[in-house]
């Protein structure tokens, strides 16, 4: 193993000339900054690597890096800078490629995706800033306004993400207007080796690789019939307030589950930076495997990514969490994940617990009790400023503000020196959601309408023969916050890499 390790600097040492060369042609003036290069990878990853990173970089000079006027006209130095960057993090190696430019405006990728057919209006409204930067990836995807010789031909990022994952690894896109952008690689340290999770379906055995896997949950039978809904025909668990949707293993490979105690085990899988659950029959082991490549005719199904001989000198087939996630699983409902509650489940719910609270002028909202925390009363003079935003000091942490009467165009009734506050949570971040009053709790059979919505809300409800609108709680978070659920994620994300 210890041979077949090489320093990244061996693929590095040939990006200085190509970054000198296209920004010659560009007519910019780039400084390359190189940290890590003595960062070891395995060999054959180095050379798989080669293609993907040498396009981010000329992307990162094309596209990212502004002109010397442009620089100059926006307040910062005329030579743009170009960083990469390598490290050991969570049993693989990060490589970012990150730049001091223009960054990436989601509102013209949002456009343009639009402009293509990509995704529709409504699709786009209800996604995130960076699951918007994610439709770079999507084939034929260009924002370029002319083809080059550099760019333009929307060939490019969906080949490096196709390229990465083929060797098991991972693409992200981070980005903010007027800073720069950085493109992150997560690549295990080697090929041949990968620690995994074996389980059991059908009798068979697969492998799950660890850098996919984020948790396992056990259901007993009478958990299991309560917890597993069903959203537009898709089955979903509620984990810890988030909607995870299910696939079944079985399912998926056209065989007869082996469970039939009502037992179900969930493997928590990530991909494309999206989680969903894997329903196996049974958890066998973990351990340090080694892959074999497959024959033409298995890596054909797309389901695979490689096949390992157990110490019983059994086969078992190494499962492909990204493939299993883009083959089987409904987009919407990979959207939907990170949501504290899911506009599609409020549609269907004949029963919505909520949370009825008045914001003056006589209307009142209700807020589905899942997302409600806790609800307090705090001094008005605890509302601070960060830039044109509202906060609150709450708990040790620093929680964005909506005031509801301002986000839903009400006037308020309450003049006191004391706010009413309901506390939402997603994962370990939280958000205060200021209101008149707190009216009622609704634990009873209601009847949900959406037939007439308006700005911030799902629809409306009658409680006690009066009509309450119910929030569309995700929407006014992110009103308040852009970065609320992209934020939650990555925390996730890191949290279970460090692990």
């Amino acid at each position: 193993m210890k041979t077949r390790m090489q320093p990244i600097d061996n693929l590095w040492s040939k990006l200085p000339r190509v970054v000198r060369d296209l920004g010659a042609a560009c007519g910019k003036q780039v400084t390359l900054n190189m940290v890590g290069k003595e960062t070891e990878l395995d060999r054959t990853l180095l050379e798989a690597v080669k293609d993907p990173l040498t396009h981010l970089v000329r992307n990162a000079v094309d596209h990212g890096l502004e002109s010397p006027e442009q620089r100059a006209a926006a307040g910062k130095p005329a030579e743009g800078v170009l960083t990469l960057r390598a490290y050991h993090q969570g049993g693989q190696v990060v490589v970012e490629v990150g730049d001091d430019g223009s960054g990436i405006d989601p509102d013209k990728i949002a456009a343009k995706a639009v402009e293509r057919g990509l995704r529709t209006s409504a699709q786009i409204a209800q996604m995130a800033p960076a699951d918007i930067l994610q439709l770079i990836f999507v084939p034929g995807f260009s924002t370029a306004a002319a083809v080059t010789n550099v760019s333009g031909r929307g060939v490019g990022m969906d080949v490096v993400r196709t390229n990465i994952e083929a060797i098991g690894g991972t693409i992200e896109v981070e980005s903010v207007v007027g800073r720069g952008t950085s493109c992150r690689l997560r690549i295990p340290l080697t090929l041949a080796i990968v620690p995994a999770l074996t389980v059991e379906c059908a009798g068979d055995r697969y492998a799950i690789p660890q850098v996919s896997l984020l948790e396992l949950v056990s259901l007993d039978a009478d958990r299991a019939t309560g917890a597993i809904e069903d959203v537009n025909g898709a089955a979903v668990y509620r984990l810890r307030g988030s909607l995870l949707p299910l696939v079944h293993l079985a399912d998926v490979l056209g065989v007869e589950s082996e469970r039939s105690d009502g037992h179900v085990l969930i493997a928590v899988l990530q991909a494309d930076g999206k989680r969903f659950g894997l329903v196996i029959d049974r958890v066998l082991s973990t351990e340090e495997i080694v892959v074999k490549p497959l024959g033409s005719q298995l890596k054909a199904l797309g389901t695979y990514s490689g096949a390992t001989i157990l110490g019983d000198g059994r086969v078992a087939l190494i499962l492909d969490a990204q493939a299993l996630a883009r083959r089987v699983l409904n987009p919407d409902a990979l959207e939907q994940t990170d949501s504290e509650e899911s506009d599609a489940l409020l549609a269907v719910s004949e029963n919505l617990r909520m949370l009825v609270a008045g914001i003056g002028g006589g209307r009142r909202v209700a807020i589905p009790l899942s997302s409600v925390t806790r609800l307090e009363n705090l001094a008005a003079s605890a509302v601070e400023s960060v830039g044109t935003r509202e906060v609150i000091q709450y708990r040790g942490g620093i929680l964005p503000v909506v005031r509801l009467n301002r986000y839903l165009g009400s006037v308020s009734d309450r003049e006191d020196d004391e706010l009413v506050v309901v506390v939402y949570s997603v994962g370990d971040r939280s958000a205060a959601i200021v209101v008149d009053e707190i009216v009622d709790i609704v634990d009873e059979d209601t009847e949900f309408h959406d037939e007439v919505t308006d700005h911030g809300l799902l629809g409306s409800t009658l409680v006690r023969d009066r009509i309450v609108e119910v929030l569309d709680v995700r929407a006014a978070i992110l009103s308040a916050d852009p970065n609320f659920y992209a934020a939650t994620e990555l925390r996730d994300a890191e949290l279970q890499e460090t692990m």
